[in-house]
This record gives structure tokens, sequence and C-alpha cells, in this order.
């Protein structure tokens, strides 16, 4: 695949590998194992000295276009995918981190990375601070002589607070600490974040890679000398391997990503300028409305806002829901990144496992809806938010 294809063609053409037989898709591989012409060929595999496929728990040639073609969009040189998102994020910071080590993370995160950072890392001796992300001096104050990674997301998950991923980065390598960055809100389409200096991008699957809500699956992205030296050994035997069948689906979906999520930003951008200025709303949360606090810094970094906004009805709990339950275009569910317009109460769903008083800090109250973006007609969607609101 060369190099300067364009990101159309490297979606459909890229990390091919064709059997004899000489398919058009990508062949679909359900094996467990495999198997060798001889002892001394199966040795040679496993010490590494012959390439080879040896265990799909390891690798497998479905799985291994998927990382490929991923790896490609996103920048980055080598993936290993993983059973699903959250699976991506735990394994991106345990295959690194040891009883001792430090790890500075942004407050603003989606509830289960909140509740893998804070309660499940500490069990094995990390220390962890959590701190104020958009602060860039934060990063700096906060390190340790034990600091090992910085980890956050940015837009963040439900008020879309951004990160300047650069500067925190230029922060991060002067003190040789790793960066993990979570870019599922944007997806690799809209941005980068390696090539702003990030060593480690972690993706749910689930989201705007898939788009159509059938599989799990997650992905962790950095250099060659990472994965290999690092993340596959960790892997390989702690086993978060994702199924061959649920890479396929997720490949597929790769080949129209770019057009989707294009599309949906598009399509979002016009119902949060719409809901700016509705009477009935409070305050509306997207990163390339103009009056968004941090829009300059949206522009530098991302290509377009996203596919999802959030905001805060005018009243309380009750009338959220009221609102939610007169949606009739909008399903009401915790994913996003779909073809399908969703509707989310964060207070209740994504982030119910957080405490009050830590939601609350966070800037999400009983009035904050998400709202993820769909493929349907954007009129449709305005008018259904209409008769809602009313």
């Amino acid at each position: 695949m060369k190099k300067n294809y364009g990101v159309n063609t490297k979606l459909i053409r890229g990390g091919l590998n064709r059997t004899p037989f000489r398919e058009t898709s990508e062949p679909l591989f359900l094996t467990s194992g495999f198997v060798y012409d001889s002892a001394e060929q199966a040795e040679k595999i496993f010490k590494g000295v012959k390439k080879g496929f040896q265990y799909s728990r390891y690798s497998n040639p479905t799985v291994e276009i998927f990382e490929k073609r991923l790896a490609l969009l996103d920048g980055s040189e080598a993936c290993f995918a993983t059973a699903s998102g959250m699976s991506a994020v735990f394994f991106s910071l345990m295959s690194q981190l040891k009883s001792g080590d430090h790890i500075i993370s942004s407050s603003a995160l989606f509830g289960s990375c909140k509740e893998i950072i804070k309660n499940i890392l500490p069990r094995y001796g990390i220390e962890i601070t959590f701190i104020d992300g958009k602060q860039t001096e934060e990063w700096k104050k906060n390190i340790k002589k034990n600091t090992k990674i910085f980890f956050f997301e940015t837009p963040s998950n439900p008020l879309l607070e951004l990160i300047d991923i650069k500067k925190v980065c230029q922060i991060a390598k002067k003190n040789k600490i790793t960066t993990v960055v979570d870019n599922i809100f944007a997806s690799p389409v809209l941005q980068q974040p390696v090539k702003l200096g990030a060593d480690i991008i972690v993706y749910s699957g689930t989201k705007h890679i898939d788009g159509q809500g059938r599989v799990l699956g997650g992905a962790i992205l950095g250099s060659n000398k990472f994965k290999e030296n690092i993340l596959k050994p960790y892997l390989k035997h702690t086993g978060p391997s994702i199924s061959p069948f649920n890479a396929w689906v997720l490949l597929k979906g790769l080949e129209t990503i770019k057009i989707r999520v294009e599309t949906q930003s598009k399509n979002t951008l016009i119902l949060a300028n719409f809901l700016n200025k509705h009477k009935k709303i409070e305050k509306v949360f997207y990163p390339y409305l103009k009056n968004f606090s941090q829009y300059k810094l949206a522009k530098s970094q991302q290509r377009a806002g996203g596919t999802v906004l959030s905001f805060k009805i005018k009243g309380n709990k009750k009338d959220a829901f009221k609102f939610i339950n007169k949606l009739e275009i909008f399903d009401i569910s915790n994913n996003l990144g779909d073809t399908k317009s969703i509707v989310t109460h964060p207070t209740t769903t994504t982030h119910r496992i957080l405490k009050e008083q830590e939601r609350l800090s966070l800037g999400i109250t009983d009035n904050l809806i998400r709202l993820s973006i769909g493929l349907e007609d954007v009129e449709d969607l305005k008018n259904d938010l209409i008769q809602a609101l009313k």
C-alpha cells in the first residue's frame, strides 16, 4: 500500500491479504488454531524465527487485516485488536504499569474508564492523580519521579471537554512519560493524536468503526516497538482477544467510516446550532459551536465537531425524561457513533457509577442529555426535537 494513497483508498484496499482462492471480499478465518507442515516448522514459528500464525488468541489472518487497515487510518505504526473498547483501555495501561508507578489522568472520563483508574488500578499498588485536564499546567505541576503515564479522552464523554493534545504530549516527552489518548469520541477520521505527539491511542470499535450497532471490539495503537516488546507479550498471555468474526465486521465498517462520520458530523453541527438558539435549552456542548469555550482548540486539532452533542434542558430530571420519552426517531440507548440516532441520559446510565458529588463537579447534572446523531434525514431529526421540546 503506497503511503501517498488517499484515505478512502486505504480504507478499501489497506491490509489486504488474499488467499489462493482470489476472493474479492476479505476472508473470514473462523479457526482457533493452525497446522504446520512439520515439527521443525512449528518450532521455528513459535520461536519467532519464521513468520506464521500460531493460535487465534495471539493473532489471526482476519484480525491482522483489520489491525493493519485501522493503523493506516489512525496514522500509527501498529495496532492490536481487543475484545472491547474497555479491554483496550485497561490493557493499554496495565501492560506498562507495575506496583509503585504513578498515573496522571484527566477527571472528565467515561464512567467505566473512571472506574478502572480510580478503583481498579490502585488494587495493584498504582498511584493515581486526577486533574482538570483542560488546564495544561496541571499536567506539569502534578508530575512525580514515579509518573509513567498521562491518560485522557478528548473530546470527553459527555460534555465534550477538550485537552490540548500537542501541549500535553510535549510535557510528557520532556519528562519521559507515555501519553495514552482515548480517541473514541472523535474517531480516527476527525482526529489523529499520534500526529500531535501521542504515544498510544485506544478505540472502541463498537462505536464509529462498526457504526451499526452489531459487534463489540477495541483496538490499541502505537509504535511497532511498543506492540512487539510490551503489548503483544502481555496480551498473548492475558487473552483479551477479539473474535475473528467481530474483526471482520469492523473491517467492513472501516470501508465506510469516513463517509459516515463526515456526514454525521455535518448533521450534528446543524442540530447543535438549532438547539443553541432554542428557548427551552439552557446550554449546548459541541466543539464546533462558535460559542463553545474551546472552539479555537477544536478547530486546531479536529477536522469537524464530531457526531455527538450534549445539552442541558431547562428544568430537572423529570423534564429531561419527559423530553426523551417524547422523541419518536431517536432510540433511547447508551451507544454512540451509530447510523441510528441515539439519546442518552448520562446521569442514570453511562455515568451512573460515579458518586453524585463527583458527577456534579464534572457538570453532569440531571438535566443533561446526550445525542448521538446518525444518518437519518437531518430535517426529520430536527422536527423530532421540535415536537419533543413542545
